[in-house]
């Protein structure tokens, strides 16, 4: 073989010579936001990462369960292009295609089919972009009346029984697209309405997170999923952890702490009382060293629990820069649930509203959802179960939860204890008024002095 002719070697000399190499990927990298799951992530739950009812973007185009959802596709970008004015589907081509490149940059890896078919690409985004916006504004209660009442997808019936299923696949890492899609289709559609930068978030968050508040902007999201962790992190802790001294003294705690934290009914029988914060942030963790509560969001478990919570891990897994802060909450929720009776636990505290039925299948959920998890020893949620672990480690803890748990867990404890004790004292009380009284007869009535012995003589003789 000759080596100054073979085509990877006179690739690699041309890259070594090249200074513009590294600058050029470091660039490339930062556009990547969308990135097709390696099998060894999905293997034992493709379900959650592969759309079952319609695709969003070029990595499960042209499936053969999700090809009927294409007609449904054309319909909304024909009533899309009704409410633009009388602007053709020409000039809508023409305005994506000036960030086509961009748009291509986003994906992680992209098809050849893909990277060399510029028509074929710009049909996908304006398809799937303008099926997604019509699917939120539809929800939204907005379908500026062009849709009939018996449509399939975009009727009562279709918000019942489809609806959902497409909310379901348009959080899947594999199923997205660039926002700058839909911004470029509100651009396109001129309604001064819905010029405000923040008014797609805002309509986004509504569709997925209708009834929680949002206190700040979340400005130019990478697409939807993005956005939708953005919101899941809104927050920051309402009840700060009291750090304990030993790690407020070395900033940090020491690498050979502890960060398994028991379970649910092992942390309340070292005396941990679970309570829900105050905002559903999965960033809201805390515990106070002082009182021992431990505070975690509330959240609601469902069947679109296991979809939600594995395609953000897959993301931050795979975007740099993105955060560790869902899979370090994942985590820390596998730890305190080991079985039914930790859920059962955390729904009498009100920190698990279960709508999956069962507890064990709760259980069993969080139990799968960590696996090869990395973990952020960095992070304020470590630090909470460092904390946590330093708590349950102290007997005194241990002492007064067993007290607890034995004497006051209900009101007949409660009464026996405090009839215990109640007889206990009148008993004392009894003992003592007995013994009293002949301390008090011996003192009145003093021993007669002793007597002097006077001996008796003979009487004399005469």
């Amino acid at each position: 073989m000759d080596l100054e002719t073979d085509e990877w070697v006179v690739q690699i000399n041309e890259k070594l010579k090249s200074h513009e190499y590294s600058s050029t990927e470091i660039q490339k990298w930062k556009k990547h936001c969308i990135y097709s799951i390696p099998f060894c992530v999905k293997e034992g739950s493709k379900n959650a990462y592969n759309p079952q009812t319609v695709s969003f973007g070029p990595y499960h185009y042209m499936k053969k369960h999700l090809v009927a959802m294409e007609e449904h596709k054309q319909r909304a970008l024909v009533h899309f292009l009704r409410r633009c004015g009388g602007k053709s589907l020409e000039l809508l081509l023409e305005s994506l295609a000036k960030v086509k490149e961009d748009l291509r940059d986003c994906y992680k890896p992209l098809d050849d089919q893909w990277g060399n078919n510029d028509q074929s690409f710009l049909k996908m985004m304006i398809l799937d972009g303008c099926f997604m916006l019509e699917v939120l504004r539809f929800a939204d209660c907005y379908n500026g009346g062009c849709y009939a009442e018996n449509d399939p997808i975009f009727s009562c019936h279709g918000k019942l029984h489809i609806i959902p299923y497409i909310k379901r696949d348009m959080v899947m890492l594999e199923n997205q697209i660039p926002m700058m899609v839909l911004e470029k289709l509100i651009e396109f559609e001129g309604n001064q309405a819905h010029q405000d930068p923040e008014s797609l978030n805002k309509l986004i968050l509504k569709f997925f997170c209708p009834d929680t508040p949002k206190l700040k902007t979340f400005g130019k999201c990478l697409h939807i999923l993005d956005l939708y962790r953005r919101c899941l992190l809104q927050h920051e802790p309402t009840h700060p952890t009291t750090i304990p001294k030993q790690i407020i003294k070395s900033n940090k705690h020491n690498q050979g702490d502890e960060i398994i934290i028991p379970s649910a009914r092992e942390l309340q029988e070292a005396g941990i009382t679970f309570k829900p914060s105050k905002t559903h942030s999965l960033k809201d963790v805390s515990f106070n060293n002082n009182s021992g509560i431990l505070r975690i969001p509330s959240i609601i478990v469902d069947d679109s629990t296991e979809t939600e919570f594995l395609n953000l891990v897959a993301f931050e897994r795979m975007h740099v820069g993105a955060g560790n802060e869902v899979s370090s909450f994942v985590f820390f929720m596998d730890n305190i649930i080991d079985n039914q009776s930790d859920v059962g636990i955390l729904e009498q505290k009100g920190i698990l509203q279960n709508a999956l039925g069962s507890d064990k299948a709760v259980a069993k959920l969080f139990n799968s959802l960590s696996k090869d998890i990395s973990v952020d020893r960095e992070g304020g949620l470590d630090i909470v179960q460092v904390s946590v672990c330093r708590y349950c480690k102290k007997p005194w803890n241990k002492w007064r939860a067993n007290l607890i748990e034995t004497y006051f867990r209900n009101p007949w404890a409660i009464f026996s204890l405090v009839a215990g004790i109640f007889l206990f004292v009148l008993t004392i009380i009894q003992t003592v008024c007995t013994i009293i009284p002949f301390y008090q007869h011996d003192n009145s009535n003093p021993s007669p002095p002793p007597r002097t012995f006077i001996p008796r003589l003979p009487p004399p003789r005469f």
